[in-house]
């Protein structure tokens, strides 16, 4: 068989972005599967990795700038030949989506839980909610959408319940993750990060990973710390909301806020274990990278990730508002032996998720679909 020729269509890079850094990942990835990648973005980066098309149209307003990438993108491919069009965003001409964002109206379901009945009566009423209500509407009922990539059982089971599409359609292929730059032996810079922020070197060292503190549970975690020190790497427009929560609990010298972090590997090293009490968080690459440093994990059931928390074991799980239960879970890994144990377990948990088993299930699920097509034909 020639080389496949995929066009993966992500609307944005940050530096901070789990996505952005899932994807450069997978992209190297499948590329060593023999794979011809291109990437249609608003702006990227030039890479051996893949071929790259910029789509930037005019925009102001989040809503016009969804609108305006998802026909933009949907006229310019028009003027190529791709095997198939995988989206990582809601676009009806994709032939592939990778639903790494969950179900929209699951969000709002779950942001509403820590909402006042104004704020959520504007969430029903906004204009740029329903607009991705209703193109997560007209995605699953395109009929060019050969295959939903689902990164978990939990969003696999949400598109179901929302959109009943032919269960044929959805594939669960967990994230992947890279367990030789993510190890272990990071805890090399355990000390000298400790030093750096003053965090002494014997005191239990929360990780929390993220930007979009609200969803992501910040403010749980922050309200389920007890005795421990919290880092805190990622940005949010809010920040002095959540500065001004610190000094109200008393623990403005415990939390310590990094912002973005080009390389997040050190503060990994430096923690003892990674709390994500996220609202909602269709799969959080953070947790396997995590883990693949031997860290053991307190996330939510409404993370993804929580399917690979065996609990007591390589971590713990509770929902997002419960902060007794997370501080609980906290107060049980400031046990360093608890904590080591689990980490270990944490670790060996994610060995079977490398990048090359993601590539090889993409390639597999790919070649399959062409099949299908030609066999149709």
């Amino acid at each position: 068989m020639n080389k496949l020729n995929i066009a993966i269509i992500h609307k944005k890079y940050r530096p901070d972005g789990g996505a952005e850094r899932f994807a450069a990942r997978t992209f190297a990835a499948l590329a060593q599967q023999g794979l011809r990648l291109t990437l249609v973005t608003r702006r990227g980066e030039i890479s051996d990795n893949y071929k790259l098309i910029q789509c930037n149209p005019f925009f102001i307003g989040r809503l016009w700038r969804d609108w305006g990438f998802e026909h933009a993108v949907c006229q310019r491919l028009t003027n190529y030949h791709f095997d198939l069009l995988q989206s990582h965003e809601r676009i009806p001409c994709c032939h592939v989506y990778r639903a790494g964002d969950g179900v929209h109206q699951e969000w709002l379901r779950q942001r509403k839980r820590t909402l006042g009945k104004f704020r959520r009566f504007l969430l029903d009423w906004s204009p740029y909610h329903r607009y991705v209500n209703r193109a997560d509407q007209r995605l699953f009922k395109s009929p060019s959408l050969k295959a939903v990539i689902c990164n978990s059982k939990m969003v696999r089971d949400e598109i179901m319940d929302y959109f009943n599409p032919p269960p044929e359609l959805l594939h669960v292929i967990y994230s992947g993750v890279d367990t030789q730059s993510f190890h272990p032996n990071l805890k090399i810079h355990r000390d000298s990060v400790r030093r750096q922020l003053n965090i002494p070197l014997n005191s239990t060292l929360f990780l929390f990973v993220g930007s979009g503190f609200e969803r992501k549970g910040l403010a749980a975690a922050i309200n389920a710390l007890v005795s421990a020190h919290l880092l805190v790497v990622g940005k949010d427009k809010r920040m002095s909301h959540y500065r001004r929560l610190c000094v109200q609990k008393g623990i403005a010298d415990r939390v310590h806020f990094l912002g973005v972090q080009q390389d997040v590997k050190p503060y990994y090293g430096a923690a003892d274990a990674l709390v994500l009490p996220s609202l909602y968080d269709p799969f959080a690459n953070v947790v396997l990278e995590a883990m693949a440093c031997g860290l053991p994990v307190v996330t939510s059931t409404k993370c993804g990730g929580a399917e690979l928390i065996r609990e007591g074991q390589n971590g713990y799980v509770s929902d997002a508002l419960d902060i007794d239960r997370l501080s609980h879970a906290l107060n049980q890994l400031e046990n360093q032996a608890h904590c080591q144990t689990l980490g270990e377990n944490a670790r060996e948990t994610v060995k079977p998720y490398s990048l090359s088993a993601m590539s090889e299930r993409l390639l597999k699920l790919y070649k399959k679909l062409i099949d299908n097509e030609k066999n149709a034909a």
